[in-house]
């Protein structure tokens, strides 16, 4: 005799067996996500930089409510004619003090020498790279978001570079030099056009901009990095709650540590409401010396896991 189970599908009503391994089990208090949040964005959007660790938070605690929905908006196809009015950029070494002022302000590091001597020429390789890898893989897509945005606001490179591409994906464990190769193809410009048509549909002129529609198709759009309170008011309008909404409890920082690989002082200050600056006694307390290692860059702490 075996272990198997039956299970009947009643939309069909054919039934057969199940090993062990199919079967689950499901909280039935957790929420049905009918809430889509679109998070449009860029690789290069600094203000998108600056919201990281209070999407992060965001998600950790309210992520049971909505799916995720990142959009490449398409901030920068080339130097030809662009012209950025508002913040005063016309030009790459323009963008230099602009990005200064934004890490400054935000405590996320951001270096932007890149931009007088070795200057992003377009946004749109890193987001056809994003694309392909979503195709497989949304998690790993939104890991590459996230590596590449390191490589350029905090460690200064260029990240339209082929090969810094592809070194970037290739740490995924993926192939660099293959998925890189698809996404200049085009498969991969066809993904970008649709989420820059997506983009357009839901009326999106900035970065970042975060959408959350419910099943009913209303929703509640927030321009520019916001504080976390923003995005809970704007969940509870679309939810149509008459009270609260309900959190979930924050990742212990090991666990935190263990998805994202490196995690800067703000991060860790925002995600567990630590006084400024206060995340150096919090990591000691939480983390294991052979879990991770304290370093800094640009005046700012960050752990990286070992």
């Amino acid at each position: 005799m075996t272990n198997n189970k039956m299970i009947c599908d009643l939309e069909t009503g054919v039934c057969g067996e199940v090993g062990e391994d199919a079967m689950e089990l499901i909280d039935l208090n957790q929420p049905q996500k009918k809430i889509t949040l679109y998070y449009v964005t860029d690789p290069i959007c600094s203000h998108c930089w600056a919201l990281e660790p209070v999407l992060r938070r965001f998600e950790a605690q309210y992520g049971q409510y909505f799916q995720f929905h990142p959009v490449m908006g398409g901030l920068l196809k080339d130097w030809n004619g662009f012209a950025d009015v508002a913040n005063g950029i016309g030009s790459p070494s323009d963008v230099a003090g602009h990005w200064r002022e934004v890490g400054e302000h935000s405590r996320m590091p951001i270096d932007g020498t890149l931009w007088l001597d070795n200057p992003v020429q377009s946004s749109y390789p890193p987001s056809r790279v994003f694309k392909i890898i979503q195709q497989t893989n949304e998690q790993l897509a939104w890991t590459f978001l996230r590596r590449v945005r390191e490589a350029v606001f905090a460690f200064n490179e260029n990240i339209g570079d082929e090969q810094v591409l592809i070194n970037i994906v290739n740490q995924l464990g993926l192939d660099g030099e293959q998925i890189v190769r698809e996404s200049g193809l085009s498969d991969g410009h066809e993904l970008l056009d649709q989420d820059f048509a997506l983009a357009r549909s839901l009326g999106v002129r900035g970065f970042p901009t975060i959408i959350m529609v419910n099943a009913e198709n209303k929703g509640v759009k927030i321009v520019g990095a916001r504080p976390l309170e923003n995005y809970v008011s704007g969940l509870e309008q679309v939810l149509g709650a008459t009270g609260e909404v309900k959190t979930q409890p924050l990742p212990p920082l090991n666990k935190l540590l263990e998805k994202e690989g490196l995690l800067f002082s703000k991060e860790i200050e925002v995600m567990y409401d630590l006084e400024t600056p206060g995340a150096n006694a919090f990591i000691q307390d939480n983390l294991s010396s052979e879990e991770y290692e304290l370093k800094e860059i640009l005046g700012e702490a960050y752990i990286a896991k070992k």
